[in-house]
Parts: structure tokens; C-alpha cells; sequence
């Protein structure tokens, strides 16, 4: 029994490299994403004004980054969506390659950037870029090209499955290094989303699970920090001033927000008590100032996204076209998964980790990087049109 995503029609039947007229923009799609990056800018600006003041005398200091973050992300996805899916497909390896490289530099001692004990950061024309949030999207491109030329390895071996999982590993090496274990989990978790949906037998897929699970239980285990984290989210009111504190305060966010919150501008809990409250603890000072009904709408629109995403991917495999549907799907599971995570984080149902909610929390490097991959699902999308208006015109 296999997990298989069926195509319907062979490797070959349908010209990849579609040359497009047009662009289409999906305005559903667009919505659902301006959206949160709207919510997400309102809230980075409440959150950090007293931050901006703190740090810089500025108090806009922080909103008109997350600004200019947005501009410049916007404007890479304006030059991302003119390139084909051909030419993704034909440079997925070399990619992922430059990733690693990329994760190899900033280790070097005096190249990478240093925060808070943590060498995650280039610095480039004096903008600090977080190398791990573009390895997260290498990843979604080269595991699209690993099944295009590997399937058959894949639903037929145990080999197909662990292949890929050996250069990946390397990338994950790296970022422990850093130490970066969130990105670690998030690459994994592309990787075996996408397996699983191009046929990985159920059997060798559950070993493959078991298998990564004691090694993330490992490294727990093995980490003082991270064991520590596990411990505080078990039972943070145990040590709420200590281990505890990140995730008490931001459950009492949620509880001072209620249904329709206290108001915009009005919490308590960004004063310094939720530590990064712009950034992962955006979500937790959202509910305390907007409450409930902020909390289901942005898990809605994220659920919007998810189904979205999955439909561009179904209909790009109707039409023949695997590699981009496997990309529509990675992006999909990449962005589905990294929200679930930072919000159960800010709700107390997963342990304390510093991943960001996508669109929404303060940051380049991931506003940048969010921006170009839904590019991406755009041209999917526009390559999938453009294949069917063809079509029509031939028709008709």
C-alpha cells in the first residue's frame, strides 16, 4: 500500500516549459496572503513601538522595517513569478547545493553574525539574512526534482526513501550547529510531507517517522536547553519566572484577551513581559488585543491557504505537470506546518521554538523568502491556466 499521488497522464506528455502570454493572478490566493501580511504589519507595529523607543529613540523604528521588509519582498516576487517552473525543476540540485555552501559560510568564524548566542545570520550590503529560511525553500525545490527523477526508487524502496534524507541530513548538521533545531524539524518535515504524497510505502514511510523521532528525542535529550524547554512546557506555572515565563505570560495573553480582546494598542503582556513579542509571540499578542475572533480568523486564513495550495498542486498533476505539483504541495506543507507549529507554541499545546509565523511576524529574511515561494505557487498556478486556455483555443 502506497500513499501515491496518481497522475494521469506519463513523464513527457505535456510540454513543461509553457510559455505564458499573461500572468495570472489568483485574486482568492492574493487575498488570503495580503491579508495576513496586513494583520501581520498592524500587529508588528503594536507590538514593538515601545521596543523601537527602547532600543533606538524611534518608536517607528521596527514598523517601518517591517515596511520596508514587505517592499522588498514584494517587489523579488514581482521579478520570481517571470521565471518558469523549467527553469526550477532544471536547477533543484544546484539549489540545495548553495543552500548547504550557504550554511557552511556562516559557521565560519567572523562571517557569520552573532545574535543571542546564535550564528543564523550574513550580512550583506548591512542587512542581516537568516540562511536557514532560504534552505527551507531549496528544500521544497529539490525534493520536487528528487521525485520527478526517483519515484519509481521511491515507492518501490527503502533506498528511494532514504536517499534524499542523506543530503538533507547534512543540511541538518549544519543548522544544529548554529544552533537551529526549528529549521531542522521544518526541513524534515517538508521532506517526509512530500515522500509521503509521492507514494512512499506506508511501512518503510512509519519506520522512516519512528526512526526521526528518537533522533529528535536524542537531541533533546542530549541539549540542556532544549531538554529544559520540553520540561517548562509540560508544567510552566512549575517554574513561571524562570523556565516557564515565555509561555506563562503568553498564556496570559490569551486569557486577558477573551473573546474580543482589550482592545488594539492596549496590552499589557508586549511591555516586556513576552519576550519576542514581535517576532514568535506575535500570534499571542494578537489574541490579547483582538481577542478570540482574531485568533479563529488568522487559523482560517491559514486554512485557506493550506486547501489552496493543494488545489493548484491537484490541478497542475491533472494536467502532467509533476514537478510543479509537488512543488505546489511542498510549499503547501512548508507553510501549513511552520504556522501550526509557532501558533500551538503561542497556545502552550507544543514546546517553546523559534519559528516565526509566515506573512505575519517581524523579520526580512523570512518576509523576503515567504514572498518569493508564493511567487512560485503563483506561476504554478498561471502555467496551469495558460495550459487549459490553450487547450480551449485548440478546441474551439
Amino acid at each position: 500500500m502506497t500513499s501515491a499521488l496518481r497522475f494521469p497522464f506519463q513523464p513527457g506528455r505535456v510540454d513543461t516549459a509553457v510559455r505564458l502570454k499573461s500572468l495570472y493572478i489568483d485574486p482568492f490566493l492574493l487575498l488570503i496572503c495580503l491579508t495576513l501580511i496586513g494583520i501581520g504589519f498592524v500587529m508588528v507595529a503594536s507590538s514593538s513601538l515601545h521596543l523601537g523607543k527602547e532600543y533606538a529613540g524611534n518608536i517607528l523604528m521596527f514598523p517601518k522595517r517591517q515596511l520596508m521588509n514587505i517592499v522588498l519582498g514584494l517587489i523579488t516576487a514581482s521579478v520570481v513569478i517571470n521565471l518558469p517552473m523549467k527553469f526550477w525543476e532544471q536547477t533543484s540540485a544546484w539549489l540545495f547545493i548553495f543552500g548547504i555552501a550557504l550554511l557552511v559560510i556562516v559557521l565560519i568564524p567572523g562571517v557569520g553574525v552573532n545574535v543571542n548566542n546564535s550564528v543564523r545570520w550574513l550580512s550583506l550590503f548591512g542587512m542581516r539574512f537568516q540562511v536557514s529560511e532560504l534552505v527551507k525553500f531549496f528544500t521544497v525545490i529539490y525534493m520536487a526534482g528528487y521525485l520527478m527523477r526517483h519515484i519509481e526508487d521511491l515507492q518501490q524502496s527503502a533506498y528511494g526513501i532514504v536517499k534524499p534524507l542523506l543530503l538533507l541530513s547534512i543540511a541538518c548538521v549544519l543548522l544544529l550547529q548554529q544552533p537551529d533545531f526549528g529549521a531542522s524539524v521544518v526541513i524534515m518535515v517538508i521532506a517526509m510531507g512530500m515522500m509521503f504524497l509521492g507514494g512512499a510505502q506506508i511501512k518503510q514511510f512509519l519506520i522512516l517517522i519512528a526512526s526521526v523521532a528518537a533522533m529528535a528525542a536524542l537531541l533533546i535529550s542530549s541539549s540542556t536547553y532544549r531538554a529544559s524547554r520540553v520540561i517548562s512546557f509540560l508544567d510552566p506555572w512549575a517554574d513561571a519566572k524562570d523556565g516557564g515565563f515565555q509561555l506563562t505570560q503568553a498564556l496570559i495573553s490569551f486569557g486577558r484577551g477573551d473573546v474580543f480582546g482589550v482592545g488594539l494598542g492596549n496590552g499589557l503582556q508586549k511591555w516586556f513581559y513576552v519576550p519576542e513579542a514581535h517576532t514568535d509571540f506575535l500570534f499571542s499578542v494578537m489574541a490579547e488585543e483582538l481577542g478570540l475572533i482574531s485568533v479563529l480568523t488568522v487559523i482560517f486564513l491559514y486554512a485557506l491557504f493550506f486547501r489552496r495550495s493543494f488545489q493548484i498542486g491537484e490541478q497542475a498533476a491533472e494536467l502532467g505537470f509533476q514537478f510543479n505539483a509537488y512543488v505546489a504541495y511542498g510549499i503547501a506543507i512548508w507553510m501549513g506546518f511552520q504556522s501550526f507549529v509557532n501558533m500551538g507554541v503561542n497556545m502552550g499545546v507544543l514546546p517553546t521554538k523559534g519559528i516565526t509565523l509566515p506573512f505575519m511576524s517581524y523579520g526580512g529574511s523570512s518576509m523576503l523568502v515567504m514572498c518569493i515561494a508564493i511567487a512560485v505557487l503563483f506561476r504554478i498556478n498561471s502555467e496551469n491556466q495558460a495550459y487549459l486556455n490553450a487547450n480551449a483555443a485548440r478546441a474551439g
